[in-house]
């Protein structure tokens, strides 16, 4: 039987790539919002970017965007996710950038 499931994802991103969700087969995730807050006092570039079932090949959905030191960047577009697709992040610098993705996680 499909559910539908409102969730989030807490997580502080710094300069290795930190997999925000983690998509598991069967599932199709619908990101809401995802908002980022610098908290070290540096300002600071995020990559926000899908791996493809997991793996090796990135598509990129932010390169280098910009938050100021101890500011918020918020990103309100829809990403859909399905199966084994990851969503992921990674500063440029060692940083301390908090993110939170709200999403709906559907079962098919």
């Amino acid at each position: 039987m499909a559910s539908e499931v409102l969730s989030v994802s807490h997580n502080v991103v710094s300069n290795s790539e930190v997999v925000l969700i983690n998509g598991v087969s069967g599932h199709t995730y619908t990101v809401l919002n995802i908002t980022m807050c610098e908290t070290a006092g540096n300002a600071e570039t995020v990559d926000l970017f899908i791996q493809d079932d997991g793996g090796a090949t990135d598509y990129e959905i932010l390169s280098d965007q910009a938050v100021g030191a101890n500011e918020t960047f918020e990103y309100t577009g829809r990403i859909v996710l399905t199966d084994e697709d990851h969503l992921t992040a990674k500063c440029a610098s060692s940083a301390a950038v908090d993110i939170v993705v709200s999403y709906l996680d559907q079962t098919r």
